[in-house]
């Protein structure tokens, strides 16, 4: 007799036994579970979903009550399936042999406080444990994800967090810009680009990579000059300043006294040994706007930002809106400084979203609001479409008073709802306010807005000049300088919102509505006025620091006679600078440089000065000298 047919007639054996001991299995039956049994101790793999068991398991519960409890051996990755009837009971001995195979191998290591009377016992045990362990984990998963939901709402922390926390996907511009255009054709500008970059090479370094700015792999190595230190917890934030390190402050000095005599050179200089220094490339930037190099001068604001962020404290996490860095601390200034002309610089290329998550981190890293992003967030919050993150954020944001009495806000706010009551119509939902009365609010307490709008926009329908013929509505002050000054910028930097025809219209009916309820009821206008100065007591203008320019997006430009003051704050040029002659503004020539043995960058710097000569253009010796228009689109700083 065969092995083969021995092995089966103690197999059949062995199963009449099994069937006496329970008799509730048929001979059929235990012939055909035998055989699966053997199928699945020779190692052969089911080809059922081992998830699919789950419903299995719960349908057959009491049937397999007798099956002990084990535990699987963690460390093995081998799932046995087990047959499709898993009522019925498979053999002891082909069980223990089974059992023993898989200890050899170590595919299967299990304990039990009992013996099981199979192998294929075990594996059911052992899978249904671990899709038990499996779902628990799920569902405590689950639980903990609600409970610190549950913990941000309810946190001690101000409310603002929330709402000014900074989305990283949304600062990379390239991003916003594939959005918009398309993919291939922001890939064909960007090798247009890296074309004008005269002698580019690859870098031999490597570029970290940071948030707030895509770094170009020419840029030199960072050079660590300056860092950030973390200074206390307070309140639930943190608080950082940067710290110069003492090369850091040589430069400083030596841009300092290059700024006091108005030397571009001496700027320039600077940068030759110090590529990172801040003023020095923010002086830069300036002058390439002036002249109309916009791409080199979002390069040098680049450049800033990448250095800022290679300093940050490892604890310094200002994308959850915990973090604060004062700007009173001087060493602060220019992350908000380059920051802002970096939001402007998104803006004018249509990356609104991006501009509105560099704004929030403005808002985020100093509550008192230094540089006056709070007076553009709403721009960008609608330019963006984010008009249900506007109103959270205006009830949610902490600031001495409401958000709807400055003027942009109360504006904004009446706009946003308008977009939003659209959607919320078209998806049932019941608005929660009208927009109509909240712009006739806005229009109440900042009726100085409309004729200034009027004229910017232009509205040139009839229906407006008789609308401003009101005595409400005659006066484009309110007499308040912080309002006047609030309104211009507001102006400036939203009139184009104005320009769509369904906000006209909707201004226009809240308007009208004004007019309206003041004839039946003049002492409304006295108590508006009474809510206006109580929301801005000062009779000085507290937001004088802000200048108009700054949220407009024309660019200013300057003679070529009065470049030597384009180092000053722009601010001081309106009143005259002192030191230049009477004659017409102009330096006193100085005498023809030399460009032998010198930096080809300080070169390509002073050749962008009218007031800077190098001999004659036909001179054998002048050959690194370059005309002035290809220095001005291919120089690389």
């Amino acid at each position: 007799m065969s092995l083969r047919l021995l092995k089966k007639v103690l197999q059949e054996q062995e199963g009449l036994q099994h069937q006496i001991r329970h008799g509730d299995v048929d001979d059929d039956d235990d012939e055909e579970h035998l055989n699966e049994s053997e199928s699945i101790g020779t190692g052969a793999r089911s080809l059922i979903n081992p998830f699919d068991l789950l419903d299995d398991d719960d349908q057959d519960s009491d049937s397999n009550k007798e099956i002990e409890p084990v535990i699987a051996d963690e460390k093995t990755n081998e799932i046995y399936n087990p047959p499709s009837d898993i009522n019925a009971q498979p053999g002891a001995p082909s069980g223990q042999k089974k059992k023993k195979k898989k200890k050899k191998k170590g595919k299967e290591g299990a304990s039990s406080a009992a013996k099981t009377e199979s192998s294929l016992d075990e594996t059911l045990e052992a899978l249904s444990l671990d899709d038990v362990a499996s779902t628990g984990q799920r569902a405590d998963a689950k639980k903990e994800k609600v409970q610190s939901a549950k913990a941000c709402a309810s946190s001690s922390k101000k409310a603002s967090q929330c709402a000014l926390k900074v989305d990283p996907k949304y600062l990379n511009v390239e991003n916003e810009l594939r959005r918009i255009f398309g993919a291939k054709v922001v890939k064909s500008f960007e090798k247009g680009n890296q074309g004008r970059i005269r002698g580019g090479r690859r870098g031999t370094h490597h570029i970290r990579k940071t948030f707030l700015i895509s770094p170009s792999e020419h840029w030199t190595r960072w050079d660590g000059s300056f860092s950030m230190e973390f200074l206390e917890t307070k309140d639930g934030y943190h608080y950082f300043r940067y710290v110069h390190s003492p090369s850091y402050q040589q430069a400083q000095n030596a841009f300092q006294a290059a700024q006091a005599i108005h030397d571009l050179n001496g700027v320039a200089s600077v940068l030759i040994h110090h590529p990172y220094h801040l003023d020095s490339l923010v002086t830069m930037a300036d002058y390439f706007r002036f002249v109309g190099e916009h791409q080199m001068a979002a390069d040098s604001i680049g450049k800033c930002l990448y250095a800022l962020e290679c300093a940050w404290h490892p604890m310094f996490t200002p994308f959850e809106g915990n973090c604060q860095l004062k700007f009173s601390h001087e060493t602060n200034k220019p992350l908000f400084t380059t920051l802002f002309t970096h939001m402007r610089s998104m803006d004018r290329r249509g990356c609104h979203r991006s501009a509105l998550e560099v704004c929030k981190l403005l808002l985020s890293l100093d509550s008192d609001n230094p540089v006056g992003a709070l007076f553009c967030v709403d721009y960008f919050a609608l330019r963006a479409e984010e008009y249900a993150w506007l109103e959270l954020f205006s009830e949610e944001y902490k600031t001495d008073s409401s958000l709807w009495l400055f003027p942009n806000f109360s504006y904004s706010l009446a706009i946003s709802r308008f977009y939003l009551e659209k959607m919320e119509s078209s998806s049932g939902d019941t608005p929660k306010s009208n927009s109509l009365d909240l712009m006739k609010q806005a229009l109440m307490l900042h009726p100085a807005v409309l004729k200034k709008l009027v004229a910017k926009v232009p509205l040139k329908d009839q229906a407006w000049t008789k609308i401003l013929k009101h005595s409400y509505f005659r006066s484009d002050q309110s007499k308040i300088p912080s309002v006047d000054h609030l309104i211009n910028i507001y102006v400036e930097r939203s009139y184009l919102i104005w320009r769509l025809p369904e906000v006209q219209k909707l201004l226009r009916s809240a308007a009208e509505r004004v007019i309206e309820s003041l004839e039946q009821n003049e002492d409304d206008a006295k108590d508006w006025i009474c809510v206006r100065k109580e929301a801005f007591p000062s009779e000085k203008n507290e937001y004088a620091h802000l200048t108009v320019q700054d949220y407009s997006d024309t660019v200013p430009t300057l003679p070529p006679d009065n470049l030597q003051n384009f180092v000053v704050d722009p601010r001081m040029v309106e009143q005259g600078a002192e030191g230049i002659d009477e004659g017409g503004g102009r330096l006193v020539p100085q005498p023809a440089r030399e460009v032998a043995n010198r930096n080809p960058l300080a070169v390509l710097f002073e050749s962008m000065l009218p007031w800077v000569h190098y001999g004659e253009a036909d001179d054998p010796n002048n050959g690194n000298h370059q005309p002035d228009g290809e220095g001005h689109g291919h120089g690389q700083h």
